[in-house]
């Protein structure tokens, strides 16, 4: 039965669509129409759209340049993994989880309370969409703490970050990724967050943030959680599955008055 709440449209002879609304909440192919036996070919070319887009955000280089020009004048260091190409790359995850030796040789330890690091990971489409307006509203909820300059990293998988923030003496980490595409989403960014990073560091040791696009999860909803996690990590020492997301509605994030932002837990 058609829910009556629901938008609804004739088919092509003239009888009620019952999938017409439910299409309208979702960007995934249900309730699909046909001509004869077949699909139309309206959506036949619609897949086959969407899988060019998936495989070109897969195998695209990242747009450093476009990053660096929302970036204007802030600076950042670009650094690249032990894969030398994008083949390498695809082929070995290995080698995009660890630094070459030239980009470790040129980062220099500071005292950071963080580093923010994007990477193409596996749509550098989602990372040159995202990462940097992301890196730009986290800036804005923690003014209060040191912030390392934004490292860009080529071909880089999320245990990249473990060894930029150890070399460059980050207390935590958060790596801005492209996430795997779909066949309805093909610039989905993850966001990773470690506490106390090191070369070697279990996948269980992080947090993550993941579908953020303008379809899925909002830069400003995502940066309201991210934000509380960063600071209850720094207050708990720890990232992982030991840290709960228990983050408020972002419209409660946002009236948390600052002097929460220390160490008030018991």
């Amino acid at each position: 039965m058609t829910d009556k709440t629901l938008p609804t449209a004739s088919t092509g002879g003239g009888s009620p669509d019952p999938w017409h609304g439910l299409r309208s909440l979702t960007r995934a192919r249900i309730g699909l129409d046909r001509s004869g036996n077949a699909q139309r070919s309206t959506d036949v070319l619609a897949f086959q759209a969407a899988h060019a887009q998936a495989r070109d955000a897969v195998h695209a280089p990242l747009d450093i340049d476009t990053m660096q020009a929302q970036l204007k004048d802030e600076p950042c260091l670009i650094v690249h993994s032990r894969a030398p190409d994008r083949p390498t790359y695809l082929r070995r995850p290995d080698l995009g989880r660890r630094l070459d030796a030239e980009s470790l040789a040129s980062l220099k330890k500071g005292c950071w309370d963080v580093v923010f690091v994007a990477a193409d990971g596996l749509s550098s489409v989602a990372t040159t969409e995202g990462a940097v307006a992301l890196y730009h509203a986290m800036k804005e909820r923690l003014k209060d703490w040191s912030i390392a300059p934004l490292v860009i990293a080529k071909e880089g998988r999320v245990a990249i970050g473990d060894e930029i923030a150890a070399a460059m003496g980050a207390s935590m980490v958060v790596m801005m990724i492209g996430e795997r595409p779909g066949l309805s989403v093909a610039n989905s960014m993850g966001v990773y967050l470690t506490y106390a990073p090191r070369v070697g560091c279990p996948d269980s040791a992080r947090n993550c943030l993941s579908n953020i696009h303008p379809h899925g999860q909002q830069t400003a909803v995502a940066a309201d959680k991210l934000a509380w996690l960063m600071r209850e990590a720094r207050q708990r020492k720890l990232t992982g599955v030991d840290l709960k997301d228990d983050a408020p509605d972002s419209t409660l994030l946002q009236q948390i008055p600052p002097a929460l932002d220390k160490d008030t837990r018991a």
